[in-house]
């Protein structure tokens, strides 16, 4: 599954919910951790073992506080414009940017669901070998030779109208085989 977070989207999405109803002074308190973030990181990038919270992946790290720094600054500066506390509302980029993290969540929840469903759909298909007496085999190839299809095709036609009644009958409905099947009822 591709990656739809990049770090940039996360902190966005983090900045945006942290800094609800801070002011300006709470926001440049946050703009200086993450100066002093970002410097930490890059350090430990350059060092030749990584330690601590650094060792997983140093980097990834020092892109997350370089995404972060760069979204608080951005709130900095809203903030400096409109005064009073941050309100994710009012912010047009942030809400923007929240509203496309939305689409790309459901687009990759719809996609992910297809895909799964496309995966039960293989599983629940039934490959099979069918032999069948020489009456109704010559029947089939009679059907198959008048509709074009091949006497699989005829079959599998026919095992896709197949229903089973309350009581365990089975029945099919009347239908003509061809390339695109017309059953009686649709006539």
């Amino acid at each position: 599954m591709a990656m739809i977070w990049t770090p940039e989207d996360i902190a966005r999405e983090q900045v945006r919910r942290q800094a609800a109803g801070m002011t300006a002074q709470q926001v440049q308190r946050a703009v200086d951790t993450a100066v002093v973030r970002v410097r930490e990181t890059l350090e430990e990038l350059r060092s030749p073992a990584p330690r601590g919270e650094f060792a997983a992946d140093p980097q990834e790290l020092a892109d997350r506080w370089a995404a972060l720094l760069t979204e608080w600054r951005r709130v900095a500066a809203h903030l400096a414009a409109s005064a009073g506390v941050y309100d994710g509302d009012l912010d047009k980029t942030g809400c923007a940017w929240a509203r496309e993290r939305e689409e790309r969540r459901t687009t990759a929840l719809r996609d992910h669901a297809a895909r799964m469903q496309r995966r039960q759909d293989e599983r629940d298909e039934l490959s099979a070998e069918v032999r069948v007496g020489a009456a109704a085999g010559r029947r089939v190839r009679a059907v198959a030779a008048r509709t074009g299809l091949t006497p699989h095709e005829v079959l599998a036609q026919l095992a896709e109208r197949v229903s089973v009644d309350d009581d365990g009958a089975v029945s099919v409905t009347r239908f003509t085989p061809g390339r695109t099947a017309v059953t009686s009822e649709e006539r």
